[in-house]
């Protein structure tokens, strides 16, 4: 079967703070798993789309926890399992009301060991869309030579390659190192997502039009800057809008971005036009406020229609 987004990138086990406070005063921890990647491998799932998730995890039970959660939300699943290294794993406590802190426990785990030629080659060369993110370029030379060799696969075969840039400070020593690298994948990829500090890290321009610009130069067919609370902006070489955020009421604002890109290569891979795509991606991102999780959140077509109605009666009959 062909899919509609084939996406590559780490998994790891979640460790979350199920109220509000400092983690040493929380009793217990929620046991889970996130990772960008699979997170929009989930949210095109939940929207109808056939997705497959790629990456390397331990041969241990963090590992079976991801590929147990993602088989269970229609996710196609092809693991290097790695009996030398562990499973990584990230811990979310809120320090504040709003506000969430993530640690992350990752070097020398499987994920940074993701090597080319642990792709299946028929996977990548079977999908619509390539779906990729900075994350991989940070982990090391491994995942990054990966993803190239994922892109040289799908423009093989014809398909189009997601890349969102999802800078992690955490990961880089050097800003500009970062850049290069983000630059690099940007200019082989159709459709360029990033927050608008990103976008000035990846195109060094400050305002969102010109930026915008400045990844269409690059050669990308589409560019998008997700502003947060004040929306969204992209454009093509004939066509540009920018749109408000939906209004909702926000509970954790994690795994938002993923949503987001999720709607827009859901929609893509219906052939909608990138107008409808931005509004679905709008929606998505901001049904994933109003929960708490990586991608627990992440919307069905039924929450869109709900939301998109106005939600006028809470209780659904």
């Amino acid at each position: 079967m062909g899919f509609d987004v084939v996406a590559i990138g780490e998994s790891l086990g979640l460790l979350t703070a199920p109220r509000p406070g400092r983690l040493h005063h929380n009793p217990a921890l929620r046991l889970g798993f996130g990772g960008a990647e699979s997170n929009v491998a989930i949210g095109v799932a939940r929207l109808g789309g056939s997705a497959a998730w790629i990456g390397r995890i331990g041969a241990d039970s963090l590992g079976e926890l991801i590929l147990r959660e993602l088989r269970a939300e229609a996710v196609h699943t092809f693991p290097a399992l790695d009996h030398d290294a562990a499973t990584a794993l990230m811990i979310k406590e809120r320090p504040h009301p709003g506000a969430s802190q993530i640690s992350y426990y990752r070097r020398g785990h499987a994920g940074s060991r993701l090597q080319p030629c642990d792709l299946p080659a028929t996977v990548v060369g079977d999908t619509q869309i390539l779906h990729i993110t900075g994350i991989s370029a940070g982990l090391g030379e491994g995942p990054v030579s990966a993803v190239h060799a994922a892109m040289d696969l799908a423009a093989a075969a014809g398909a189009a390659v997601s890349f969102d840039v999802n800078h992690r400070d955490a990961l880089w020593a050097d800003r500009d190192a970062a850049a290069a690298a983000y630059r690099e994948l940007a200019r082989r990829a159709d459709i360029v997502f990033a927050g608008e500090d990103e976008a000035h890290l990846l195109t060094d321009v400050e305002t969102p039009d010109r930026q915008l610009d400045a990844l269409l130069g690059m050669g990308v067919e589409c560019s998008v800057v997700k502003r947060g609370a004040e929306g969204a902006m992209a454009a093509t070489v004939d066509w540009r809008h920018s749109a408000p955020a939906v209004p909702v009421p926000v509970v954790d604002t994690v795994g938002a971005g993923d949503a987001f890109v999720a709607g827009w290569l859901a929609e893509r891979a219906r052939g909608a036009d990138p107008r409808q795509c931005l509004d679905t991606a709008l929606a998505c991102g901001a049904f994933a406020c109003t929960g708490e999780g990586d991608w627990e959140s992440a919307p069905t077509r039924d929450d869109l229609r709900w939301l998109r109605e106005g939600a006028a009666d809470p209780v659904r009959r």
